[in-house]
């Protein structure tokens, strides 16, 4: 089988450029920036939680070990961690740990539910795009009568412009939206394996929290007929 014929430099350019154009013009600099982002999460190291327990494990040796009251925190290069194990040993308790473990993961899984329907976006207009270059195949026949090889090449642009859009969609775009969402997903699972593993290891590390006094009621006299 020949794939030069399935090779077009015009169509290519309708189709890739068309999609990037209307992906561009449709996504905020926001959602830009968060499916870069994204995208370049995916050639980085996956977050693990057996290499996250090893990075804070000093710091719960010190708090075993020195209590939490003299402990300093100590970074980790996980900005998220290093808030949170900062909060937890200033506050001296384990609810602001909980807390902004919380406000950054509603803040990762919000970035990375925008990178996943940009992309999805993209994926639809893939295919767009490819009925736009059957259009302009189309438009390029003579008005004045058909000839043979004008009549050939439109066709062949109108369907390798057709088969760009669905490759282009389902190939890459919308792989690439549903790996992003994978892997979204597995650190997310990780960092919930690492908090419950912070909070088993230092609960009883934490001092026991002062309860307010209750007042006591006041017995009620009994009167006597």
């Amino acid at each position: 089988m020949q794939f030069s014929p399935l090779i077009d430099g015009l169509s290519a350019t309708i189709v890739v450029g068309g999609t990037a154009l209307a992906t561009v013009l449709r996504a905020g600099p926001r959602e830009l920036a968060f499916t870069a982002r994204a995208l370049a999460g995916l050639f980085r190291p996956q977050f693990t939680a057996e290499l996250a327990k090893a990075d804070l494990a000093g710091q719960v040796s010190a708090i075993r070990r020195e209590g939490v009251l003299r402990v300093n925190p100590k970074s980790t290069g996980d900005r998220a961690f290093d808030e949170a194990t900062d909060l937890m040993i200033r506050s001296r308790s384990l609810d602001p740990l909980i807390e902004r473990h919380n406000t950054y993961r509603r803040q990762r899984m919000a970035e990375g539910n925008s990178a996943v329907r940009t992309l999805a976006q993209a994926a639809e207009l893939g295919p767009v795009f490819g009925m736009v270059g059957t259009l302009v195949s189309l438009s390029s026949l003579p008005a004045n009568g058909l000839d043979a090889g004008a009549l050939n090449g439109a066709i062949s642009m109108a369907v390798v412009t057709t088969l760009y859009g669905l490759l282009l969609a389902n190939l890459l775009l919308a792989p690439l939206a549903r790996l992003i969402e994978r892997h979204a997903q597995a650190e997310e699972l990780a960092r919930a394996e690492v908090i419950d593993w912070l909070t088993v290891q230092l609960e009883a590390e934490m001092p026991p929290r002062v309860q307010p006094l209750r007042p006591q009621a006041v017995p009620r006299e009994r009167h006597h007929a």
